[in-house]
């Protein structure tokens, strides 16, 4: 009976060892039991491959049956796995499971789809009979390019672990699992696939292995640009914030126009001052055009030079001098804008038009107060914060109120407080006073968004300021700041790495050279279950950032959690010599001796000013369970994974599979309960 899609020859493929068939024969009850529920939930009948005798063993020829790769072009390939079938000399190993693997990746679906609901599933469905231990869990994954997941057939009891049968009692089996009710799950998940599989058109999942880093990026897009900081070329060196300015807002100019792709700013200032030509510049951040210019402002006159450069020939497609006064700054810089679409030939919509004709600001004072303090924003010190909030309340005391001012202060006291400047309550209060005056201003303002974003964060949890980002990012898809922070509740806290792949995709390719673009691609990798390639992209963010402590903190975890157990001891040592008695130094010193197991010298570094700021903080108690989960103190891992599971994290994938230290929890009722909770949240979240 062929296959219910045309070109395949069977819908299901069993494969297993004979080994496992022997004695009660567990793997032809199964089968018969999973066609009979089959019959139950498909309306088609189902075809199934299942060789009774099937070759195994140690083989000196491999002598394949030619037929069988006829047999393995099928839908759903059924894996039983078992202590025995992780074995590289076996055949069903060999010519079976890595045979499909290596045939699905390559055909028209793909091995790993996505499901109606969001969800990604792997072709290969894993039926696990017996526990394994490490060594094949990583062989099996090795293969597979991600987490071990499966149906689990076990039965436990103390001293127990073996196949679970119709026989036997979920009361007493320590998984609380049934038989029947396992196979349904079984014929549940193949009814899933085999569905995503029918539907048409086929959209292919954005798998890991064709991820992007700052050393691999995506190829040159036609219609794309960097524009690079404008040479201040002023007599007073303090104009520079006027240059800056400037090439600011030609980036945003241009980003409103959908079929360019417009490097983000954080990207292109890194090129300040560079001594790199413009083909090596286009070729970093892999874009074809690039433009650059110079800007000179003595008194109230003002010129300024752009040219448009084609990367592959190294030849000027445009190039124009302006003259003029200040007050000519905002008309100018339309007219840069508009040059480069006429030298690109882009059509603009009649809301493309009408955005790159706004003038965000056009008070000459308060613009250069906006520019000064937006200047400043990006040093995140103290002083540099503080001037900002005065230029913009200077801006502010000149115009009155405007969106794009309390924007930019907004920000500054997010800043003062994520930046732990100024913890004190009143500067979110001052947050959520901006956020209230933009929404006024503007209801459907996507810096609105995104600040009440940042604040939900700080105030409520994940799952509310996923929301307010979304929202940010349909009002303004091409802002790299709002796309990251959507990308981190959507793989952390959410667990949707299929949604997050895309936006990370796009991330890399406007703000490749952001350091903590890297760490994004890093939690996607982790949430995938490959820590090697997370500990990469941690590491890549740590070198590209290596003032940024949270970049030092996650590089150190994931030294940790790739068993690097010297390079994270050394790797504190040396930070805490090098920033004595600060709160960071406190954590990286928990983290070791938590990896050390070294309960007498952890507990006594879990101070009430860790608790307080990590009960306070969305992120942080995740991480703390983890610490106590290492030194077995069970009772403090389950509260805060239950603090962290208010403050957002929904994450069921990650809490009943991925991480790998809050394993010796995972047979508390208490966390068996919560997990009910969050595999409820998280399979009816809508995302």
């Amino acid at each position: 009976m062929p296959s219910i899609i045309e070109g395949y020859n069977y819908d299901i493929f069993i494969s297993y060892r004979q080994k496992d068939n022997k004695g009660d024969m567990w793997v032809s009850q199964f089968v018969q039991s999973l066609k009979t529920e089959l019959e139950s939930t498909f309306k088609e009948d189902i075809s199934v491959y299942f060789d009774i005798n099937p070759h195994d063993g140690l083989l000196e020829t491999h002598d394949v049956d030619a037929s069988l790769k006829d047999k393995l072009k099928c839908l759903v390939f059924i894996t039983i796995i078992s202590r025995t079938y992780c074995d590289p000399k076996s055949f069903a190993w060999e010519h079976e499971f890595k045979a499909f693997v290596e045939q699905a990746s390559k055909d028209q679906f793909g091995l790993k789809i996505k499901l109606p609901n969001g969800n990604v599933a792997n072709r290969v469905l894993l039926v696990r009979i017996h526990d394994l231990g490490s060594s094949d869990t990583k062989l099996c994954e090795s293969v597979l390019g991600g987490v071990l997941r499966g149906i689990e057939f076990i039965y436990k009891e103390p001293g127990v672990n073996k196949p679970l049968t119709t026989d036997d009692d979920e009361n007493k089996n320590l998984n609380k699992t049934k038989y029947r009710i396992q196979i349904n799950k079984t014929a549940i998940a193949i009814n899933e696939i085999i569905s995503a599989l029918k539907e048409e058109p086929i959209e292919p999942v954005f798998e890991s292995t064709e991820f992007i880093t700052v050393e691999n990026k995506p190829i040159v897009k036609e219609k794309s640009i960097i524009v690079l900081p404008f040479e201040n070329m002023s007599p007073d060196p303090d104009q520079e914030y006027f240059s800056d300015g400037l090439t600011e807002e030609i980036i945003t100019d241009l980003s409103q126009i959908h079929d360019l792709l417009v490097i983000s700013r954080s990207s292109a200032m890194t090129f300040k001052g560079t001594k790199k030509t413009i083909p090596e510049i286009a070729q970093a951040v892999k874009v074809r055009y690039v433009l650059e210019g110079s800007v000179r402002k003595a008194n109230n006159n003002l010129r300024i030079t752009a040219q448009l450069i084609d990367s592959r020939n190294d030849t000027h497609l445009w190039s124009e001098k302006y003259n003029g006064l200040l007050d000519d700054v905002f008309e100018i810089q339309e007219k840069v804008s508009r040059s480069i679409v006429d030298a690109l030939k882009l059509k603009l919509s009649p809301e493309e038009n009408k955005k790159i004709a706004e003038y965000r600001v056009d008070n000459l004072k308060v613009y250069e107060c906006y520019l000064r303090a937006r200047q400043d924003l990006w040093k995140y010190t103290e002083d540099s914060l503080t001037r900002a909030e005065q230029n913009l309340k200077n801006g502010l005391n000149l115009l009155g109120e405007h969106e794009l001012l309390y924007a930019g202060l907004g920000q500054v006291y997010f800043q003062f407080y994520d930046s732990a400047i100024r913890q004190e309550e009143e500067y979110l209060n001052k947050l959520k006073d901006c956020i209230v005056k933009i929404f006024e201003y503007n209801p459907n303002s996507a810096n609105g968004f995104q600040l009440s974003g940042l604040l939900k964060m700080k105030k409520e949890n994940a799952l509310k300021a996923y929301r307010d980002f979304k929202r940010a990012f349909e009002l303004n898809p091409s802002d790299s700041e709002t796309m990251l922070w959507l990308c981190y509740i959507l793989s952390f806290h959410l667990g949707r790495n299929t949604l997050a792949a895309p936006l990370v995709k796009k991330v890399f390719e406007i703000d490749p050279l952001n350091p903590v673009t890297n760490s994004f691609a890093a939690i996607y990798y982790y949430m995938e279950g490959n820590f090697e390639k997370a500990l990469e992209n941690f590491k890549i963010w740590y070198e590209m950032a290596p003032d940024s402590v949270l970049a030092a903190w996650y590089y150190i975890m994931f030294m940790g959690w790739n068993h690097d157990y010297q390079g994270a001891y050394d790797f504190i040592d040396h930070f805490c010599q090098k920033n004595p008695e600060t709160f960071f130094v406190k954590i990286f010193l928990l983290f070791k001796y938590c990896l050390q197991k070294d309960k007498e010298k952890a507990l006594p570094l879990f101070t009430q000013e860790i608790k307080e700021v990590g009960w306070n903080d969305f992120g942080l108690p995740w991480f703390i369970a983890n610490y106590y989960a290492m030194i077995e103190e069970n009772d403090e891992s389950l509260k805060w994974l239950e603090r962290a599971v208010e403050c957002g994290l929904i994450n069921y994938p990650l809490l009943s599979e991925i991480d790998p230290i809050i394993g010796n929890i995972r047979g508390e009722e208490r966390f068996k309960k919560l997990m009910e909770r969050v595999k409820y949240e998280w399979e009816n979240f809508e995302v």
